[in-house]
C-alpha cells in the first residue's frame, strides 16, 4: 500500500481534522445517558411509543422533527408534576386513615373526616393515577395486559369499594394503599420515562454530521446556500477542515478526507479529480469542487439514519421481564378476584362480604414489592456498572445480555485504537539506533499534518525523545520530503523510491499489507524503516481469549480492505471477519447470525457501526467514539476495553439471577396473601384481613430491597 508515495503533496493539511479521537466525542454528556436508563418499550402507553414517531430525519431535505421529543419532553414533566401533587396529598390521606392511625397506635378523628379522606383521594386517583388508566385501555386495545393493567386494576378497585365504605357499604376503605401505590408507581414511570428521550438522539445527531451550509458555485461567483437547496448537479466548494454537505464526485482539486467515522476506514483516504466523496465526512487541508450526486432521502448519511430508525423501531418490540410477570400476575388477580365473589356467593355468605374478599384479593394482587422488585435491582446496577465503566442505557438489553452466544467487534477503535501510529521501526546502519532513526524522522515530520508524519511525531513525544528542526525543507512530489538535518541530508521516501534507485527493500521491512513502510535515507544510505498501522489494543487478545472459554463467538466486521482485516482476525485469532463492509452489510450480518439462533451483540464506535449496534440483541459502543454510536447503543464502555463487554455479560447474569430472585419474592407473597385474602382457612377460622395483608405487603418490599442491596455486596 504505497500510500505515503504522494504524502507531502499536502503539507499543509490539518490531520486534526482526520483523528477522530479529537472530535470532541470524549466529551459525551454521561448526564444524556442516564445510568438508571430502562427500554421504553416497557412502556404501555400507545401515546408514547417513541418508535412510532415520523422523524422525517430520513429527508436530509426536511429539518428534524422535534414534535415526538417535544411531546415526550412534556410527558416527563407531567408525571414529574402527577408524582409531586400526589405525594403532598398522600400526606393527610395516610394520617386519617384509621388502618394507619391502628398501626402506629393513635387516633385523630373529627366529625366529616370520611369525606376529606375520600376528596383527596379521589384527587390521587384521578390525577394520578390517569396514566394507568390510560395505559390499561391501551393494553386492552393490543391484547397484551401488562404492568399498566394490573396497577390500573388495583387502584380502580381499591378506590370503588373505597368510595362504597364512606356511603355506607360496611367494611374498612384502601385509599392509603390507593395512595401509596399510585405514589410509587408514579416515581417509576417518571425515572423510566426519562430514558425514553435518548432513543431519538442517534438519528438526531447523525443529521448534525451535515453541515448547515454549502459553497455552491453559481456563474462565475461562489455563494452560501442553505443545505435543503442543494440539487443534483450543482457544483460545490469544500474548504479545508469543513464538513463535505452531500455525496458527490470531485471535479477539481484533491485532499485527503476523513471517513472513518462513516465506512469505518481507519486511514484518511486521498480523494481526487473523478473520486466519490461522502456527505458528513470531514476534509483535510485540501480545497476541492465537487459535483453534487445525491441529496434529501438518496445520500449515504441518509440510508444510515433510515436503516438506524428502522432497526430501533424492531428493536422497540421487546418485552421485559417485569411485564411478563405483571402480565399473568394479572391474570391471576383477576381469575382469584372473581372466584372468591363467585364461590362466597354461592356458600351462602353476605355479598358485602364476598366482595370484601374480592377486593382485599385483587389490591393485594398489585403488591409495591413487584413494582420495586426490578427497579432497585436496576438501579443498583447501573450505579455498580458506572463504576466499572459501563454505562446502560437499555434495561432490557441489559437483562438479555446473559444470552449472548456471539460478539461482532467493530475494528477500528474498537480492538484497535482507532488511530494511525507506528508499529515498527529499524535501523539498517550500524552508525544509528533505532530511537536515532525515530528522532531524525520526527524532526523531518514535525512541520506536516498528514497522518503519516503526526503518527512519527507522536511515537517520537510518547518515547521522550527530543526531536531536532530541520533545514531547507523540500517536499519531493510523488516520492517524500527531504530535509538537511544535523548536517546531513536526510530524505523519508516510499517503496516505489527505493524501486526507482535500484536500492533492495529488506525483508523484514515488510511483513504484512496491512502496514504502511516509509524509508529514511541519510547521506542517500538507506539507515532504516517505519511501519505505521491502525494498532491493535493490548488488551484484545486477552479479552477475545476469554470470550471462547465462556463459549461465545468472536467475529469482526471492518470497513477496511481484506488484507488489513485478515491479519488483524489472524493475531487475533477470531472465528471469523468480514472485510470492506458498509453499514447496511453490518445490519445483514448481525442479521444472518441472528437467524442462525445466535444472541448477537454488536460493538463499535462509528456512524457505521449506528444501524448494527441497533439491529443487534445488545448494542456495546465505545466511550471512544461518537455520539451516535453512544445514542444508539444500549450499553457504553467509557474505557473502550474488550474485556469489559466480558465483565458485562457476566454481572448482567448476576444482576438477571437478582431480578428473578426480587420477582419470586415478590410474587411469592402474592402466592401466600392471595389464597389467604380469598379466604381458604376461612373455617378454621382465619382470614387474611386488609390490616394483615398490609403488614406482608411491607415485610415484601423489605425483602426485596434488602436482596437488592446484596448484589453490591457480592461485586465489591
Amino acid at each position: 500500500m504505497d500510500t505515503h508515495q504522494t504524502h507531502h503533496e499536502h503539507e499543509t493539511m490539518d490531520h486534526s481534522t482526520m483523528d477522530h479521537s479529537k472530535m470532541d466525542h470524549s466529551k459525551m454528556d454521561h448526564s444524556k445517558m442516564d445510568h438508571s436508563k430502562m427500554d421504553h418499550s416497557k412502556m404501555d402507553h400507545s401515546e408514547m411509543d417513541h418508535s412510532k414517531m415520523d422523524h422525517s430525519m430520513h429527508d436530509m431535505s426536511q429539518p428534524i422533527s422535534m414534535t415526538g421529543q417535544d411531546h415526550h419532553r412534556m410527558m416527563i414533566a407531567d408525571f414529574k408534576k402527577r408524582f409531586w401533587i400526589s405525594v403532598a396529598i398522600t400526606a393527610p390521606v395516610l394520617i386519617l386513615s384509621p388502618m394507619i392511625q391502628l398501626f402506629f397506635g393513635y387516633s385523630l378523628t373529627f366529625p366529616g373526616d370520611k369525606y376529606i379522606v375520600f376528596i383527596l383521594s379521589s384527587v390521587i386517583f384521578f390525577y394520578g393515577g390517569m396514566p394507568f388508566l390510560q395505559g390499561m385501555i391501551s393494553e386492552l386495545k393490543r391484547k397484551n395486559p401488562g404492568m399498566m393493567t394490573l396497577i390500573a386494576m388495583a387502584i380502580a378497585v381499591a378506590y370503588l369499594y373505597s368510595s362504597a365504605t364512606v356511603f355506607g357499604l360496611p367494611g374498612m376503605d384502601f385509599f392509603w394503599e390507593l395512595a401509596t401505590l399510585i405514589d410509587i408507581m408514579l416515581i417509576g414511570h417518571w425515572i423510566e420515562m426519562s430514558s425514553v428521550l435518548g432513543a431519538s438522539k442517534a438519528l438526531e445527531l447523525l443529521v448534525t454530521m451535515l453541515p448547515d451550509q454549502a459553497h455552491k458555485v453559481h456563474v462565475d461567483h461562489v455563494m452560501d446556500v442553505k443545505l435543503t437547496d442543494l440539487q443534483a448537479g450543482d457544483i460545490i466548494v469544500v474548504k479545508p477542515g469543513e464538513k463535505i454537505p452531500a455525496d458527490g464526485i470531485i471535479t477539481e482539486g484533491e485532499s485527503y478526507l476523513n471517513e472513518s467515522m462513516l465506512t469505518g476506514e481507519s486511514r484518511p483516504v486521498k480523494k481526487a479529480a473523478h473520486d466519490k466523496v461522502i456527505g458528513g465526512s470531514i476534509n483535510g487541508s485540501g480545497s476541492f469542487r465537487a459535483q453534487v450526486s445525491h441529496t434529501g432521502k438518496d445520500t449515504y448519511l441518509s440510508k444510515v439514519i433510515k436503516m438506524v430508525e428502522d432497526a430501533q423501531k424492531a428493536k422497540s418490540k421487546m418485552q421485559n421481564l417485569s411485564d411478563r410477570a405483571a402480565k399473568w400476575l394479572t391474570y391471576i388477580a383477576l381469575t382469584a378476584g372473581f372466584a372468591s365473589l363467585a364461590i362466597w356467593l354461592l356458600l351462602g355468605l353476605p355479598f358485602v362480604y364476598a366482595l370484601e374478599r374480592m377486593v382485599t384479593v385483587m389490591v393485594i394482587s398489585c403488591p409495591h414489592a413487584l413494582g420495586l422488585a426490578i427497579p432497585l435491582v436496576v438501579a443498583i446496577s447501573t450505579t455498580l456498572s458506572a463504576q466499572h465503566g459501563l454505562l446502560i442505557r437499555n434495561r432490557t438489553a441489559f437483562e438479555e445480555s446473559r444470552k449472548i452466544t456471539a460478539i461482532v467487534f467493530d475494528k477500528t477503535g474498537t480492538l484497535t485504537k482507532g488511530e494511525f501510529g507506528v508499529t515498527r521501526y529499524e535501523s539498517t546502519l550500524s552508525a544509528y539506533s533505532a530511537d536515532d532513526l525515530l528522532r531524525i524522522a520526527g524532526g523531518m515530520e514535525q512541520n506536516s499534518e498528514h497522518p503519516i508524519a503526526t503518527a512519527i511525531v507522536r511515537k517520537s513525544k510518547e518515547k521522550g525523545i527530543d526531536i531536532p528542526k530541520p533545514e531547507q525543507f523540500n517536499s519531493i512530489a510523488g516520492v517524500g520530503v527531504e530535509a538537511t538535518i544535523e548536517g546531513k541530508s536526510v530524505k523519508i521516501v516510499s517503496p516505489g523510491y527505493l524501486h526507482e534507485q535500484h536500492i533492495a527493500v529488506p525483508e523484514k521491512a515488510v511483513t504484512s499489507n496491512a502496514e504502511t513502510v516509509v524509508f529514511l535515507m541519510i547521506d542517500n544510505q538507506l539507515a532504516g524503516f517505519l511501519a505505521l498501522a491502525d494498532e491493535i489494543r493490548p488488551e484484545s487478545a486477552a479479552a477475545i481469549q476469554k470470550f471462547k472459554e465462556n463459549g461465545i463467538k468472536v467475529f469482526m466486521a471492518t470497513g477496511d480492505n481484506n488484507v488489513v482485516a485478515k491479519s488483524v482476525a489472524d493475531l487475533l485469532k477470531l472465528d471469523g471477519y468480514f472485510a470492506e463492509v458498509l453499514p447496511e452489510r453490518k445490519v445483514e450480518i448481525v442479521k444472518e447470525l441472528q437467524q442462525k439462533g445466535e444472541f448477537v451483540a454488536m460493538t463499535g464506535d462509528g456512524v457505521n457501526d449506528a444501524p448494527a449496534l441497533a439491529q443487534a440483541d445488545v448494542g456495546i459502543a465505545v466511550g471512544s467514539g461518537t455520539d451516535i454510536a453512544a445514542e444508539t447503543a444500549d450499553i457504553i464502555l467509557v474505557n473502550s476495553n474488550p474485556e469489559d463487554i466480558l465483565a458485562l455479560i457476566l454481572f448482567g447474569k448476576a444482576t438477571y439471577r437478582k431480578m428473578i430472585q426480587n420477582i419470586a419474592w415478590a410474587t411469592g407473597y402474592n402466592a401466600l396473601a392471595i389464597p389467604l385474602a380469598a379466604g381458604v382457612l376461612y373455617s378454621t377460622g382465619f382470614v387474611l384481613g386488609p390490616a394483615v395483608g398490609a403488614v406482608f405487603m411491607s415485610l415484601s418490599t423489605i425483602i426485596v430491597a434488602v436482596n437488592a442491596k446484596l448484589l453490591r455486596i457480592k461485586t465489591t
